[in-house]
């Protein structure tokens, strides 16, 4: 099977619903001041860049790039399916998300997510990628709910692509 990676400048109720879950999941992780996911407009806003990965009609992962300054973007909305997880979805959406930064010229990117349990996988998979731990970055505030990792990107070599497949 194979996951198909496009960028999303329009909502649909199948985008709505995958990240009002996504919301959802998170519910209970850490108190609402200390979660920092982005709502539908925001994702589609113009200094960001959302994508979805669909597997036979069926979006299946998500992620995010947000401009923070200059040479600086953030991780966003990185989530897979539950029924998709364990399957390298998520790996694939960060491979995309973190070619298409290297080829814009993007030299930082970094995120911030949870310090609890439910976030494990995701911090190990970001730091199988490269990802260290470090300070608050743009406009975070430390928080102990909060782990903020950064990954330094090569100099551009190739244009972004468009669209990426995965087999799985």
């Amino acid at each position: 099977m194979s996951i198909v990676i496009e960028r999303v400048t329009v909502a649909t109720p199948e985008i709505a619903a995958f990240i009002g879950a996504h919301h959802a999941e998170m519910d209970g992780t850490a108190p609402p001041e200390s979660q920092h996911a982005l709502p539908l407009d925001r994702l589609l806003a113009p200094r960001v860049r959302f994508f979805t990965g669909v597997l036979e009609g069926r979006i299946a992962a998500t992620g995010a790039l947000a401009a923070v300054e200059g040479e600086h973007e953030e991780l966003k909305s990185m989530r897979t399916d539950p029924a998709f997880r364990g399957r390298g979805f998520g790996r694939a959406m960060l491979r995309h998300l973190l070619d298409d930064a290297a080829a814009r010229g993007i030299r930082r990117v970094s995120l911030e997510t949870g310090r609890d349990a439910f976030f494990a996988p995701a911090r190990a998979m970001y730091a199988a990628a490269g990802f260290r731990e470090g300070l608050p970055f743009g406009s975070y505030l430390p928080d102990p709910h909060s782990a903020f990792l950064t990954l330094a990107l090569p100099p551009a070599s190739a244009a972004a692509p468009s669209r990426a497949i995965m087999n799985g």
